[in-house]
C-alpha cells in the first residue's frame, strides 16, 4: 500500500463486482422466476450503489494523479464522466428497486435494459481508467512521468 498514490485503486473493484453481480442475479431471477434470487439481486444492487461512491475517491485523487495533460484530456475526463454516470444510474436503479422491492414488476424490461446500459457505461469508464493505469502509468512510478497520450 505504501506505493499507492491514493486509495482509489483499493475501492474501484467493489462497484464493478457488485453491479455486475446484481445484473446477473436479476437476470436469473427473471428467467427462473425465483423470489430469493430477486432478493439477492436487490441486496447486491444496494451494495453496488453504495460502493459506487468510489467515484468520490477518484474525484479526491484526481489532482494528485501524475499524468500528462494530454492523457488527462483524452482519458481521465472521459473516465470521470462515465463513472459519475455509472454512480447516478446505480442510484436511480436502486431507488426504483427500493420502491418496487425487490424487483420491479411493471417496467421490468426497461429496468433490465437500464441495468444493462449501466454495465456498458461502467465498462467503458473502467476501460478508460485501466488505460490510464496500464498504458500511462497513472497508478505508480514504474516509469518516468509524464507519458504523452498516443492513439
Amino acid at each position: 500500500m505504501q506505493h499507492l498514490q491514493n486509495i482509489h485503486p483499493l475501492v474501484v473493484h467493489f462497484p464493478i463486482a457488485f453491479l455486475v453481480g446484481a445484473a446477473l442475479f436479476y437476470l436469473l431471477a427473471w428467467v427462473l422466476r425465483k423470489d430469493f434470487l430477486a432478493t439477492t439481486a436487490f441486496s447486491v444492487l444496494i451494495l453496488g450503489a453504495i460502493s459506487a461512491a468510489a467515484v468520490g475517491t477518484g474525484l479526491y485523487a484526481e489532482d494528485g494523479v501524475m499524468i500528462a495533460r494530454s492523457v488527462r484530456t483524452h482519458l481521465l475526463d472521459h473516465h470521470e464522466e462515465l463513472m459519475i454516470t455509472t454512480l447516478l444510474l446505480s442510484l436511480g436503479l436502486t431507488v426504483w428497486a427500493v420502491l418496487a422491492r425487490p424487483f420491479p414488476k411493471r417496467g421490468r424490461l426497461i429496468f433490465m435494459l437500464a441495468l444493462l446500459g449501466l454495465l456498458v457505461v461502467m465498462s467503458f469508464g473502467a476501460d478508460y481508467g485501466a488505460r490510464m493505469v496500464y498504458d500511462y502509468n497513472a497508478g505508480g512510478n514504474a516509469c518516468s512521468q509524464p507519458i504523452e497520450f498516443t492513439k
